[in-house]
Formats: structure tokens, C-alpha cells, sequence
């Protein structure tokens, strides 16, 4: 899988998230691997109702359907057309209990949790608490078009085989630093199920053409 999330990126908001999803589509189209997209909230439905791609949500938080002003209900995004949800990224911490919850309550709804997670050791603390999908970056290598994959394989390693004791067979995703093709391939080599990134497919000139490049990385 390869998960692009838009964050709070002007090319990604609007026309310009339709536009990303739509490159994803056609790529996810021409390869047959699986492309989604994180959009912002309100571009979910916009996004979902147009485009034949996974689309997530960026974060949910872990309340119910009641008072709860200014959260995010995860049966909201769900409504819209999201599949699934980030959890705990690195600009969205959580502790371990509101992960947890956060699991919990996108089950409820038929959401796909994917956790992010900094370290092998969290990586093996999230397992423990059986998410659909794990995200491992390192939070220091985010945004910088170095990869993990390239600059710290020993600890996509580390973390695949820690998850593999605690929660065999539960997919393992990397980001942080994911720029080019090359980056996934190497990726999928250690041994992970394919790659969370941003920047550099949000803010590349030719969006489609890298896609269409990891996608094929993937095949």
C-alpha cells in the first residue's frame, strides 16, 4: 500500500486533494497497488464520492456520538466515505490509553485503524494493542527526502521484528523521508507492506508520474 497523506498542505486542500486522489486513482489503476489518500476532513466526502480510492482520515478522536463539541467523531468521517484513519501521528500524538480507545472505537465503526509510531519500541507497544496497520517513523526523518528506508534500515528491522513478536502477520508500513521510487523498493525489501508519506508526492511537480513510479517500485 502506498497512503499519501495530505496534511494541512495548500496543494492538498480542496480541487487540489481531488486532483492528488485522482493521480492516485490512475496510477493505483495502471499497477493494480493499492493507492490511498489522508485528506483533510472536510475534503473526505468531496474526495470519496468522486474518486475509486482508500481514503483515510488524518485522526478521529476516541468519543461517542453525544455533546463533544469540536471533536472528531469517527462515526462522522466514517459517513463521509473514509475506510480508515490515522492514529497517534507524529503531529497528533497520543498516549498509549487514547490510542487504544482510538482503536477501539474505529472497529466500532468499521474504520481501519493504521497507528504511526517513532521507535521499534512503540511499534512493539501498538502492536500489543492488535490495530489493523502500523505506520513506523521516525519523526525526525519526516520531511526531509531522506528516507528511513535508506538511512536507518536497522531500525525498519528492529521494528518489523519486534510487531512480528508481539502481533505476528499484523502489515507494517514505513514513512518518513519517502521521495523517490527507489525509496519504496528498498522499503519493501526490509520486509514492510508499503509506505506512509506526504511531501514528497504532495509537493512534487509531476505528482502522478512519482505514483505511477512507486507504484510500480511495488510490483
Amino acid at each position: 500500500m502506498i497512503l499519501v497523506n495530505l496534511k494541512c498542505y495548500p496543494e492538498g486542500i480542496g480541487r487540489g486533494g481531488l486532483k492528488l486522489a485522482r493521480d492516485a486513482e490512475r496510477a493505483s489503476r495502471e499497477t493494480g497497488v493499492c493507492l490511498g489518500v489522508a485528506p483533510q476532513y472536510v475534503d473526505i466526502r468531496l474526495i470519496a464520492e468522486q474518486v475509486r480510492v482508500p481514503v483515510f482520515a488524518q485522526h478521529v478522536d476516541p468519543v461517542l456520538a453525544d455533546k463533544n463539541t469540536g471533536a472528531v467523531l469517527p462515526e462522522s468521517v466514517y459517513d463521509a466515505g473514509a475506510v480508515g484513519t490515522l492514529v497517534n501521528h507524529s503531529e497528533r500524538r497520543l498516549e498509549l490509553a487514547a490510542i487504544d480507545e482510538c482503536i477501539r472505537r474505529a472497529r466500532q465503526v468499521r474504520l481501519t485503524s493504521l497507528v504511526c509510531t517513532s521507535s521499534p519500541e512503540i511499534s512493539q507497544a501498538a502492536a500489543a494493542l492488535r490495530p489493523d496497520l502500523i505506520a513506523y517513523e521516525p519523526p525526525e526523518l519526516i520531511g526531509t527526502g531522506v528516507s528511513v528506508s535508506k538511512a536507518r534500515p536497522e531500525a525498519v528491522t528492529d521494528a518489523l521484528n519486534l510487531v512480528r513478536e508481539t502481533a505476528p502477520g499484523l502489515p507494517v508500513l514505513c514513512g518518513a523521508g519517502i521521495t523517490t521510487a527507489e525509496d519504496v523498493r528498498v522499503a519493501l525489501k526490509l520486509g514492510t507492506k508499503g509506505v506512509l508519506l506526504a511531501s514528497g508526492v504532495v509537493k512534487a511537480k509531476d505528482p502522478y508520474g512519482l505514483l505511477l513510479e512507486m507504484a510500480r517500485a511495488c510490483t
